[in-house]
Parts: structure tokens; C-alpha cells; sequence
């Protein structure tokens, strides 16, 4: 019952309005307050928590300094937390609402934990050169599960996705280039911050923030001595996102997929989602 009363708390929480669906397409990112009710966040606590004691085989300190930057890939797969998650929330529908599509497929999830004071920062990329897709109907919802402050929280250079760009990403642990993609480096945000409309926001538990795959973004280490900040990111896939054979490295998806370049997103490996 107290999973039931969630669900219908999150799906009117979903309704979402037209100004912010005109700044998800205008600006390729925007924040959602309110829509995971404390089912949704006691449950993830828990899955994270499950995965920190027990990572997958992607798991990992991302910083090789000791900072502690944690993440780990693929834990819907191993941890029932995460299933029901990705199943059941409202995720799905919230992200179709956002891109306009009929459908929504589930494409993998990732877990980012920085502790208190960490100095580990996330460099400036975008996801989706990392990953075997292509499409503009391509998301990520970013939930915490602690309060997070805008200066360790993520930032976005606003309307990079309409940049048409692609740019060649980099290892997270060791800031090194992918191999033989023939992509074109990333431009230092950073040094030219003025340069760019940077957005960024104060997030607390039940908030989440909706990007679209080629938004260029990166974050601050943990500025918060005292709290952790434990983020779950689901990836989205949809009406046009295709599984795409890219040129030299990639990353996702981190097992052998039994589709081929052009496919849609099908399958216990990426099952539908929406509509239910």
C-alpha cells in the first residue's frame, strides 16, 4: 500500500507544464521540484547504499588521488532497489512528457557519490559520445538523495545541445581522451566561464533534474563537509533513439548487446518502460 500511495503521489507530482517543457527543449536541461515521494527516496537510499557494500564490476574510485569519488554501472541488474526504481517510478513517464515521445525505453543507471568535502571534481563532457545510441529523444534524470548545494551540484552550459557537435570524452579517473573516436576535444568551459550561460541549482531529496544526452555538464567536488551526495542517474531512451556502433572507445552499454547499429532499444536488457 505505501509503495500504491506513492506511485499516485508521483504521478500527480508529474504533471508537467509547458514552461518547463519549453525549457528542457530551449535550454536541454530543467529542474523538477518534488517529484519522488520519500518511498521513492528511502528506496534508493537503501539500493545505494546495498551497492557501495557489494559493487558491480564497473565499480569504482573514480579519483586516483583517494578523494573519495564513487560510482558504479548497471546496479538495476544486480540489486532489486534499482529494478523496482526503474520499473515503477515515474521516471519514465516524466522523461516521455519532457521529450515528446510515445514511448520510453530504459537504457542503463549509474550511481555518483562524493563524501563530505571531497575535491573530486566530474570534468565537463557530454553523455552521449560515451555511449552506443544516437537520437535526440535521448535523457538522463539526475536524483539525489541528499541535499546538495548549487556549488557541488551539476552545472550546464545552457543550449549545448543544439551545439550539433559531438565531442570527444575522457575517463573520469584519469581525465585521459577516449581512443581513435575522431572526435574533437572539449572546449575549456572552465577557463571561459564567462563565456557560456551556466545553470545550475540548489537540489534536496524528492527534486530531480532532467538533461538532454548532448548537454555539455560537469560538477564541483562535495563544498559540504558534513553530507554526502549520493546521486542516482537513469538514462533514457526514446521514439528515435537508435543503438549506434560508434568509431574507436565507448563505455555504455558495458556488455555485448544483441542489437545492431540502428536497432531500436528492445528487450529484457532494455525494456520498455512507458507506457507501461
Amino acid at each position: 500500500m505505501e509503495k500504491q500511495q506513492a506511485l499516485w503521489h508521483s504521478l500527480e507530482m508529474t504533471e508537467i507544464s509547458m514552461d518547463q517543457i519549453r525549457a528542457y527543449e530551449k535550454d536541454g536541461v530543467v529542474c523538477l521540484r518534488g517529484v519522488f515521494d520519500q518511498y521513492w527516496i528511502d528506496l534508493i537510499t537503501s539500493g545505494i547504499e546495498a551497492s557501495i557494500e557489494t559493487p558491480g564490476p564497473h565499480g569504482e574510485n573514480y579519483n586516483p588521488d583517494g578523494s573519495a569519488f564513487f560510482g558504479d554501472l548497471d546496479m538495476w541488474q544486480r540489486h532489486k532497489e534499482f529494478r523496482e526504481f526503474v520499473l515503477d517510478s515515474p521516471s519514465a513517464e516524466l522523461v516521455a512528457r519532457l521529450m515528446g515521445s510515445i514511448k520510453v525505453n530504459f537504457f542503463y543507471d549509474q550511481l555518483l557519490v562524493k563524501e563530505p568535502g571531497s575535491e573530486s571534481a566530474t570534468p565537463w563532457h557530454q553523455d552521449q559520445p560515451y555511449w552506443a545510441i544516437s537520437g535526440r529523444q535521448v535523457s538522463s534524470i539526475w536524483m539525489p538523495v541528499d541535499p546538495v548545494r548549487a556549488d557541488s551540484s551539476l552545472e550546464f552550459v545552457a543550449g549545448s545541445h543544439q551545439w550539433g557537435i559531438e565531442y570527444n570524452p575522457r575517463h573520469f579517473k584519469d581525465q585521459s581522451p577516449y581512443e581513435d573516436t575522431g572526435l574533437p576535444p572539449m572546449p575549456d568551459i572552465e577557463a571561459n566561464r564567462s563565456s557560456y550561460s551556466i545553470l545550475s541549482w540548489d537540489v534536496e531529496p524528492g527534486d530531480c533534474i532532467v538533461f538532454q544526452a548532448m548537454m555539455i555538464h560537469g560538477a564541483k567536488g562535495n563544498a559540504c563537509s558534513q553530507t554526502r551526495r549520493r546521486i542516482l542517474s537513469t538514462r533514457w531512451a526514446g521514439d528515435d533513439a537508435r543503438y549506434c556502433v560508434r568509431q574507436g572507445e565507448t563505455a555504455i552499454p558495458t556488455f555485448e548487446s544483441n542489437l545492431v547499429h540502428g536497432d531500436k532499444f528492445s528487450g529484457e536488457l532494455f525494456p520498455q518502460v512507458w507506457p507501461r
